[in-house]
């Protein structure tokens, strides 16, 4: 299983220059080794895709389109393909090449490491597990915070593990914490002019760190502790969740877009031949009509009141 869950007791910190690390970055994308990935603009929005150049990474970013998650867990994944001709035989997919993925926000880091315990339950996942192990986490420090961002009330917007390699920004140059043996020998092999930080490096990338934590527009009148019990006390208030739906269109944009929504539909897709065909994955989720419906016709949560308040109470009373 992925190691990154553990909470690592020793943390080096390093410094470079920005244009160093630029070079890092290009020198990850020059070795054909390693599917590189980043954060990029589209427009005015940001999305993680494939670099070609350090020069198109975005790491004063606010937020991205999707989460990291779409790497380890993809909108569409095939399983595997299966041939009928002959006798039934199955081949798993090609392995892909591992991932760095620069440019990681701590919030995101914990939604990984949450969805690592998720796809480790009752049976590992297999298809989850081999990406992960192969993967490199870059992660960096916030520096743009979106008004709606609300990571520091719920202790994710900064983290000390989890990752390979963290950035924080310092001006025209970065403080890099290692957070793994592989995410040290990455910085080895492929950086320049790596320096040891300073006591005052140290000192500055902790303040910006602390700083993080009181940048958030978003105030909660209440702890997110009490999120469990309030959403138990409000399950059958009369008329709550038919009120607080009515602007919901139902189309499972927010779970979808989620970093810790992890529901998915197995369907078989046959050649026109029928005689071979793969097994596919595919997002699903719990706001959509036919989510609960089961094969004799009945669905559990046929109201969008009712689909509505079981996404509430999936993600504030089950994983709190």
């Amino acid at each position: 299983m992925y190691n990154g869950s553990s909470k690592w007791k020793w943390i080096i910190l390093k410094i470079i220059s920005k244009e160093d690390f630029l070079d890092f970055v290009n020198s990850l994308i020059a070795d054909d080794y390693w599917n590189v990935l980043g954060v990029k603009s589209r427009g005015n929005k940001f999305a993680f895709g494939p670099l070609g150049s350090a020069d198109e990474l975005h790491l004063d970013y606010d937020v991205t389109l999707l989460p990291p998650k779409k790497y380890f867990f993809p909108q569409r994944e095939t399983l595997f393909t299966y041939n009928l001709s002959g006798g039934f035989s199955a081949k798993n997919p090609e392995e892909s090449k591992p991932m760095v993925i620069i440019g990681v926000h701590p919030y995101d880091i914990v939604a990984l490491l949450h969805m690592d315990e998720i796809f480790s339950e009752t049976k590992s996942d297999p298809y989850y597990f081999k990406k992960r192990e192969s993967s490199i986490i870059i992660g960096i420090n916030i520096t743009k915070m979106s008004k709606w961002n609300f990571s520091s009330f719920m202790g994710s917007a900064v983290i000390d593990y989890g990752y390979d390699l963290m950035l924080t920004d310092l001006g025209n140059r970065y403080a890099i914490s290692v957070g793994s043996q592989k995410g040290g020998e990455l910085l080895s092999k492929y950086s320049k002019n790596v320096t040891a930080a300073l006591a005052r490096d140290i000192q500055v990338a902790g303040q910006q760190k602390r700083d993080v934590m009181y940048t958030s527009q978003q105030k909660f009148e209440f702890a997110p502790e009490l999120i469990p019990e309030l959403l138990k006390d409000s399950y059958t208030k009369s008329g709550f969740w038919e009120k607080h739906s009515e602007s919901c269109l139902a189309c499972g944009s927010c779970v979808l877009v989620c970093p810790t929504c992890y529901c998915f539909d197995v369907k078989d897709n046959p050649d026109l031949s029928l005689e071979q065909g793969e097994r596919i994955r595919t997002w699903d989720g719990c706001l959509l009509e036919d989510f609960a419906k089961i094969a004799s016709g009945e669905n559990f949560r046929a109201t969008r009141p009712t689909r509505y308040r079981h996404r509430y109470f999936k993600k504030g009373k089950v994983s709190l």
